[in-house]
């Protein structure tokens, strides 16, 4: 049986006293971090932190901004990437207002890599934002 390493601090074991923000492991192994890009790995990683039991946080977009040390723009797109990888949902506090209650959603495994089913290469390639080059033989060239 392998020993698993030991930490360079053994006797200091981090115990949390008040509410705290977690994220699932499968996020690391799926490579979802890779995929998210710093900022929105940063604005997901501050919005865990500031969540309630059901993974809301009222955080404005101001305050993410000035928590993160970046600017509103970053911390806009780094919610869109979020929103749009369904991490995340946004109550607005009012219709066309960016800024309400936040919550994190459930992530599914990406099956993919954990779970040894398969998807097209295609479909893949569009879950990560990218698209096939143009068909050649349809327009006569090689």
């Amino acid at each position: 049986m392998k020993r698993r390493p030991v930490p360079p601090h053994p006797d200091l074991v981090r115990r949390p006293h008040a509410p705290f923000g977690w994220l699932e492991a499968h996020l690391l192994h799926d490579r979802w971090l890779a995929r998210l890009e710093p900022d929105a790995t940063a604005v997901l990683l501050l919005l865990a932190l500031a969540a309630d039991r059901r993974g809301a946080s009222y955080f404005s977009r101001v305050r993410m901004a000035d928590a993160l040390g970046i600017d509103v723009d970053r911390v806009d797109r780094a919610l869109d990437r979020l929103l749009e990888l369904r991490f995340v949902d946004l109550r607005p506090w009012r219709t066309g207002i960016r800024d309400g209650v936040w919550q994190i959603l459930p992530v599914e495994p990406d099956r993919t890599t954990r779970t040894g089913k398969t998807i097209q290469i295609a479909d893949l390639l569009r879950s990560l934002g990218l698209r096939p080059p143009p068909d050649r033989s349809a327009t006569g060239e090689e």
